[in-house]
């Protein structure tokens, strides 16, 4: 497996870098060998293309990503919780990792179909957990039953990623973290079931 290979990594990393230094268009493959200190020739042992590499990045760093909130809200007790966590998780792993945040927020937007399909299968895992807690919360009857389950997974994932994508506009001028607890807040207010 590709990943496993020595260089691989070195050469994500890079390109994290490079793509969010220069953008997608202008980060040649020749500027991301340089960065990971290889041979242009050494990434075509690993990546087809330019496009394959970042469609490599995001699965290599997004894994990453939900593995830790998976981990991260599996350890919490209530839906409401897990909700909170996923929010302070996504808001602080993005945080620590500038380069990553511009090119999830900005540089994966602006790719073409057939990128965007492979991006969405691999966002489909973290979806996945959002959907995990909605439907915990309905089941042990803290959220309401009568909501429509794909707009609210929509309303969750399209909130904190706006507001990762301001903060990046930004240029990180803010706590991102510090926004946590008003982002849930608000969230959990259109989730709760009325008393």
């Amino acid at each position: 497996m590709k990943q496993s290979k020595p260089k691989y990594k070195q050469i994500i990393d890079a390109a994290v870098e490079v793509i969010a230094e220069n953008g997608y268009h202008s980060s040649q493959v020749s500027k991301i060998a340089k960065r990971a200190g290889v041979a242009d020739g050494t990434i075509y042992l690993y990546f087809k293309n330019k496009e394959d590499i970042l469609v490599s990045l995001f699965q290599e760093k997004m894994g990453q990503f939900i593995e830790k909130i998976q981990g991260e809200t599996t350890a919490r007790q209530t839906p409401s919780e897990k909700l909170y966590i996923l929010i302070e998780t996504h808001f602080d792993l993005l945080s620590k990792d500038y380069h990553l945040a511009v090119v999830t927020q900005l540089e994966l937007r602006q790719s073409n179909k057939d990128l965007r399909l492979k991006i969405n299968s691999v966002l489909k895992k973290y979806l996945d957990v959002i959907d995990g807690i909605v439907e915990e919360g309905i089941r042990e009857e803290v959220f309401r039953e009568n909501i429509n389950r794909k707009l609210v997974r929509q309303m969750i994932f399209g909130t904190i990623d706006e507001v990762v994508t301001n903060w990046v506009m930004k240029e990180q001028h803010y706590d991102i973290n510090k926004q946590a607890e008003d982002v849930h807040e608000l969230i959990i207010e259109g989730l709760l079931k009325k008393k």
